[in-house]
């Protein structure tokens, strides 16, 4: 059974800096491209960077592009999404997602607030 589990969330001043992580279980996690994603009070999923499944390339919404970092650690099963420079509009539920071919998986979400 496949599990991803987020981690990290909570509540951030604007500015201020998040690490949220993405436990996963029960896939060859070294053959899945992961990515993160997020959806905001009212609005609908929208895709925030991925990572390729051996790390060697990384992609990012031009909404976080430098402020965001996203890495893996294969040994670890684990995704990361290390935010800096936060801002209000970065408030929404992170959720993971990891795919290969026909197959993808999405973890049940963290909350992120940005609030003053």
């Amino acid at each position: 059974q496949v599990q991803l589990v987020e981690s990290g969330g909570c509540l951030a001043q604007p500015g201020g800096s998040l690490r949220l992580s993405c436990a996963a279980s029960g896939l060859t996690f070294s053959s899945y491209a992961m990515s993160w994603a997020r959806q905001a009070p009212g609005k609908g999923l929208g895709w925030v960077s991925g990572i390729y499944s051996d790390g060697s390339d990384t992609y990012y919404a031009d909404s976080v592009k430098g402020r965001f970092t996203i890495s893996r650690d294969n040994a670890k099963n684990t995704v990361y999404l290390q935010m800096n420079s936060l801002k209000l509009e970065d408030t929404a539920v992170y959720y993971c997602n990891a795919a290969r071919g026909t197959y993808e998986y999405w973890g049940q979400g963290t909350q992120v607030t940005v609030s003053v």
